[in-house]
């Protein structure tokens, strides 16, 4: 009941803050035509008393006084021509103000509030968080400030930084949690991507140095290979890369997730056919949206920027058959690490959304696909909404 008078005390007070303009700016026209007005009359008694004094002759009195007259009579006019138009209009907006205004915002608060559901503070809400990302970082960071050498709590809260787009927060986490339980290809990895993505995406000798560490304690790890071998494509190494993106796929199994993106990677710095009538390594000629044949062995014919767009072609014509048909799983994959590597984070929160929409985080296909947006770091908030 108490919340209930709170929002119409507010409401009131709202309107009144809203009216106010309105009947003060109606009040101050109608002082600005009475002060005129009194003005054109002072004149004319002024005017009066200069005749009779002499100052001025009979046929200058008459000229001024016609003048005047005249003035006097325009704005007599137009207070009377103007004054219903300014009071239709604020009545209408003193309607809308005090009656639909409130309804509109109780219908929107119906729509996208809670009302049935009791307030709760903050220190219940941490002694039971739930899904609330918020809330959870919020009971670490005070864990970890109490505990600032727990290095398992900066282990958990690094990646979950990373998903929520805190990447300079990730980047602390990641260098704590290393610090305290020691290098890992998996918090290695994490702190070489949190990095690029300070860096917008590039990989910089810092991330490369952390790269190669990892590989030190994992030689196959693909993740990190992947990101050498993208640091020679973007360091204008088009054959280093093409070399080092072939042997990733050679060593992947043919079903891993990501070699449709290794396979662009390869069309994109020159690569050619394993052999003739066949497709790229380890590619699947049938799967919508790898490069075929044709499109490899034209590649290699191409300069840096026509590879460019007809790798973003071949994502349109991707994103186009799903939009057709959504029943794709391998497909969605595709086409959000396809937007990924091509640093179109906005385009690959869109299509992880539509993706989820065919198949929702409840499946095992859902879940990989979330899997795989936190691994490229794009935001999962409202993606399954």
């Amino acid at each position: 009941m108490l919340f209930w008078i709170l929002v119409a005390a507010l409401t009131a007070a709202l309107a009144v803050i809203l009216l106010y303009p309105l009947l003060r700016g109606a009040k101050a026209a109608d002082n600005i035509r009475a002060g005129e007005t009194a003005v054109y009359r002072d004149q004319l008694r002024e005017l009066d008393r200069d005749l009779d004094g002499g100052l001025i002759t009979p046929e200058e009195a008459d000229y001024a006084r016609a003048e005047i007259g005249r003035r006097l009579i325009a704005v007599s006019a137009d207070e009377t021509a103007e004054t219903p138009k300014p009071a239709r209009h604020h009545r209408f907006t003193e309607a809308f103000v005090l009656l639909l205004l409130p309804v509109l915002g109780l219908c929107l608060y119906l729509t996208t509030g809670r009302p049935n559901l009791p307030s709760q503070p903050l220190e219940a809400r941490l002694e039971n968080p739930g899904n609330d990302v918020a809330v959870l970082i919020t009971k670490a960071e005070r864990h970890l400030a109490e505990k600032p050498d727990d290095g398992k709590g900066w282990d958990v809260l690094a990646p979950i930084y990373f998903r929520t787009m805190r990447v300079n927060d990730a980047q602390v986490a990641y260098r704590n949690a290393i610090r305290l339980l020691g290098p890992s290809p998996v918090r290695l990895d994490g702190l070489a991507e949190t990095l690029m993505a300070v860096s917008d995406g590039v990989v910089t000798e810092e991330s490369r140095q952390v790269l190669e560490q990892s590989l030190t304690l994992e030689p196959d790890n693909p993740r990190a290979r992947f990101y050498i071998a993208l640091s020679m494509e973007q360091a204008g190494r088009p054959d280093e890369a093409r070399q080092a993106f072939e042997a990733l796929a050679k060593q992947s199994p043919a079903d891993a997730p990501w070699l449709p993106l290794v396979n662009q990677h390869i069309a994109m710095n020159g690569g050619a056919p394993a052999g003739a009538g066949s497709a790229a390594p380890g590619a699947n000629p049938g799967a919508p949206g790898n490069p075929t044949q044709q499109d490899v062995a034209a590649a290699g014919t191409m300069n840096a920027g026509d590879r460019q767009q007809m790798i973003r072609g071949m994502v349109e014509s991707l994103d186009a058959k799903l939009s057709e048909d959504p029943n794709n799983f391998e497909g969605w994959v595709r086409l959000v690490r396809s937007y990924a590597v091509l640093n179109d984070k906005d385009r690959a929160a869109g299509a992880l959304k539509r993706g989820l929409a065919a198949f929702p985080p409840p499946g095992e296909q859902g879940r990989q696909l979330l899997a795989l947006a936190r691994e490229l770091g794009i935001a999962t908030e409202g993606a399954t909404q």
